[in-house]
């Protein structure tokens, strides 16, 4: 059973909560590459030998057909050329978002080296082969959570995620290579690309690229 917590313990433990308690790398804007797809790949590699956990999770923001934001974590699974990567079903609460108004953000946050990076573009999605052969590097659980499907419908009961997700396992087991349709892998095409370092003294560094109509990368600098 759950314990209720009162407004005074709930924010007596929200401020005592410090951030950065470990010396912070810094960051020199003016030595900064060209295009940010590089400075990510460094950022990225970097946040990961650091010891941060999961640097490779990132919030996804998007708008629904009311205009109303909405948020959520996920997994990146490429960045390249092309853009950010990542996957979902189209069915989802995202992918039906997305179909309506491409135009996303990306959000990843590595406390463990006071970084962020935010990423605004527009996303598009891949065709049916290579969405599939997202899966296919996967695990069998991914394979198995795809071929559950559903994502973002009303749940009746857990006894039926149970029902549904055991048998799903096993088709995923016996059918590595089962077609699952509505799974589609998208790239969000950056405009915006934000490099957040941060400062004990609060003098963080942002370093923006902003993409011009001929396609080029121009760097500013951003008060914190």
């Amino acid at each position: 059973m759950s314990r209720e917590i009162s407004s005074d313990e709930f924010r007596e433990a929200l401020h005592s909560l410090r951030v950065w308690d470990t010396p912070l790398p810094g960051f020199d804007a003016g030595g900064a590459p060209d295009e940010p797809l590089v400075l990510f790949r460094e950022w990225f590699v970097h946040a990961a030998e650091a010891g941060q956990v999961e640097p490779h999770t990132m919030s996804l923001a998007t708008v629904d057909g009311e205009g109303r934001p909405d948020v959520r974590t996920l997994m990146l699974h490429d960045a390249d050329e092309r853009g950010w990567h990542f996957a979902s079903h189209a069915t989802s609460a995202k992918g039906v978002q997305l179909a309506g108004q491409a135009a996303a953000a990306l959000g990843f946050y590595w406390p463990a080296v006071g970084r962020q990076v935010r990423i605004r573009g527009r996303v598009g999605a891949c065709g049916p082969q290579e969405s599939r052969a997202d899966l296919a590097v996967r695990s069998r659980g991914a394979l198995a959570a795809a071929l559950t499907g559903r994502q973002s419908e009303v749940l009746g009961s857990r006894e039926e995620l149970v029902r549904v997700s055991a048998a799903a396992w096993e088709r995923a087991g016996a059918e590595p290579d089962a077609p699952t349709p509505t799974w589609t892998r998208y790239v969000l095409d950056p405009d915006e690309v934000e490099f957040f370092q941060g400062d004990a003294a609060r003098r963080h560094v942002r370093l923006r690229y902003r993409r011009t109509p001929a396609g080029d990368w121009v760097r500013e600098l951003l008060w914190p």
